[in-house]
């Protein structure tokens, strides 16, 4: 039941953040600038000290930190060949793709951490409910970013809003190993530190006040290091 509870709760957080994006869009590059901090910070404050910590006992932190470096170089090179056709939509699939995926790993690392014990669990669901908001904004925001229209933007967000449950649904049948989470983990905060640094904060400057958009960044990136910390 409890798991039950996690699940439409996470679908709710993700759903309502990207719905708070489509309303402001007039205010985008302000949301992006946020957007940015906030996938910069879930990759390293939440996603790379995961990587690390599962896989402690099988890689050492410079394995992991490989890892990374390859998911960051995957991105770009795939980056690069959706942009060689001259067309942003598939670029805005691409990412929303990779953030919906990440959402997956939310669920699935909720659910394994309740094969734990209930009380891990329940941290680890506390901890990836403070960030499924903005995982919300960062879908909508990245199809709105790279002309995609509400009806794209919407079914992307409902996609990225099922795969938290569709990830804890998951782990009621299979078992992931540390050695599997942490390598996927470190890849995922390499895919995400490329979208932030080369997608976001570049749009986000782009013909509007840099002050503004750089403290969105900075708050972005303050308010998850916040939520993870205090929270997880």
């Amino acid at each position: 039941m409890i798991l039950l509870v996690i699940a439409v709760a996470a679908f709710a957080s993700t759903l309502c953040g990207g719905l708070l994006a489509f309303g402001l869009r007039d205010k985008l590059h302000l949301i992006l600038g946020f957007s940015a901090g906030a996938v910069i910070g879930v990759a390293f404050f939440d996603l790379l000290p995961e990587a690390v910590e599962f896989g402690a006992g099988f890689h050492g932190p410079n394995v992991i930190l490989s890892w990374s470096a390859l998911g960051f170089l995957c991105y770009l090179v795939l980056d690069r060949i959706v942009a060689f056709h001259g067309d942003s939509a598939p670029r805005g699939g691409v990412a929303a793709g990779v953030l919906c995926c990440h959402s997956l790993l939310d669920g699935v690392a909720i659910g394994l951490a309740f094969q734990a014990s209930r009380a891990v669990g329940i941290v680890v669901a506390i901890a990836v409910l403070t960030h499924d908001f903005s995982d919300g904004i960062n879908t909508m925001n990245i199809v709105l970013k790279n002309r995609g229209d509400r009806s794209l933007g919407l079914r992307w967000l409902l996609l990225d809003a099922l795969a938290p449950v569709a990830g804890i649904a998951a782990t009621r049948m299979f078992v992931l190993p540390g050695e599997g989470f942490g390598v996927v983990l470190a890849l995922f905060a390499g895919f995400f530190l490329y979208i932030g640094a080369s997608d976001l904060i570049p749009e986000s400057y782009h013909a509007h006040p840099k002050f503004l958009t750089t403290a969105m960044t900075l708050a972005g990136a303050a308010v998850l290091y916040l939520a993870i910390t205090f929270i997880g």
